[in-house]
């Protein structure tokens, strides 16, 4: 068992390991023992300390130059990464790029913009307190998903636009431990239908090829029509379904775990963090119905996981309403915005992913 691999990592927090514990920062890039706050006047924030001299916070950061990718951590296993916090100068967080390798692989096993991964989708900040992921305030981006690795782990952060985007700051703090043949590697994908085509659904993961398990949903929704938007339903097709899905949902709501349109009281808006389920952000637009509406939702299958045998399809409906005729309403297949993420767990290889579109059509206008 990986050191505190509890549900909430509580079970198992009396328990002794022979386990080593290690963080990267700016202040140690290696991690290793005895190594952190060396830099000195080489650090960025030297002029800030040089009074108080060396070991007094001189390099808290890195600046990732236009186009460049960054090597945020590079561990050599087996181990665990536990926690992973960052924070940017600013909040233009699909400038960046995310991506980790387990192992040596060539292509990621994660691969998402910036703040998609931390339910960051819209560039606004908004406060998520949930088990893996918590954002707080002044955007302090938080990750516990257990990211366990054999050979080795690396993390990089590409700065996709001709901008200097000002500082990263990052702490990735892991235990150097055996890894149980059981544990399996966490990946995560990024889609975007902008806008989803007319009767079509958006697809949040296809293709996988593997034993694994679904372990959660992250949705950037933009509203462009008027009225109620989540009516559409989640289907999981798994280990050859084709036509029809094992698993099918009820509603858009119903998947994040609210109901009735997420009215409280009637005609507001409610947003809710919980530990597994959220809508918690709200931007743009003005009331219930007028369109450019914009919404973060979670969905963490941490106690419910999604397991499947040999393969994957994950797809969301975008599912509206007409106008009333004879008071019967009619279902509209709406045209929306939809960016998501998927998590989940597998044994390596991973299928490979969709090429991640550029700059311009991640953009957000």
């Amino acid at each position: 068992m990986l050191p505190n691999s509890g549900l909430f990592g509580l079970d198992g927090i009396s328990l002794l390991s022979r386990a080593r514990t290690r963080s990267i920062s700016a202040e140690n890039p290696t991690g290793a023992k005895g190594e952190g706050d060396k830099s000195g006047d080489k650090g960025v924030s030297w002029n800030c300390a040089k009074d108080l001299g060396p070991g007094w916070k001189c390099n808290p950061a890195v600046i990732i130059g236009p186009h460049q990718v960054f090597t945020m951590a590079e561990i050599e296993g087996p181990g665990v990464i536990q926690h992973i916090w960052l924070t940017t100068h600013h909040m233009n967080w699909r400038k960046f790029v995310l991506r980790v390798y387990w192992d040596g692989e060539e292509t990621p096993s994660i691969e998402t913009p910036l703040g998609d991964f931390f339910c960051m989708g819209w560039n606004e900040r908004s406060y998520v307190a949930s088990i893996p992921i918590c954002v707080n305030p002044g955007s302090g981006l938080n990750s516990y998903w257990p990211m366990p690795f054999r050979k080795s782990a690396r993390i990089v952060v590409e700065n996709i636009s001709g901008d200097n985007c000002g500082a990263l700051y990052y702490q990735v703090t892991y235990a150097l431990t055996d890894v149980p043949d059981n544990a399996a590697y966490l990946h995560a994908q990024w889609r975007r239908s902008h806008p989803l085509a007319y009767k079509q659904v958006h697809t949040l993961l296809d293709g996988v090829r593997g034993h694994g398990h679904y372990v959660g949903t992250y949705m950037a929704w933009q509203a462009n029509s008027s009225g109620w938007w989540g009516e559409g339903e989640i289907k999981f097709y798994m280990d050859g379904d084709k036509d029809h899905p094992t698993i099918c949902g009820t509603g858009t709501e119903d998947y994040f775990g609210g109901a009735w349109n997420f009215e409280e009281p009637p005609g507001t808006y409610k947003l809710y963090s919980t530990p597994f389920l959220g809508l918690h952000q709200h931007v743009t637009g003005d009331g219930q119905t007028k369109s450019g509406r914009r919404f973060g939702m979670y969905r963490w299958h941490i106690p419910d996981p999604i397991r499947f045998e040999s393969d994957l399809r994950v797809t969301m409906q975008a599912l509206g309403w007409r106008e009333a005729r004879a008071g019967e309403g009619r279902y509209l297949a709406l045209q929306d915005d939809l960016a998501s993420v998927a998590l989940w767990y597998q044994a390596e290889p991973h299928a490979p992913f969709p090429t991640l579109p550029g700059r311009d059509q991640l953009e957000i206008v």
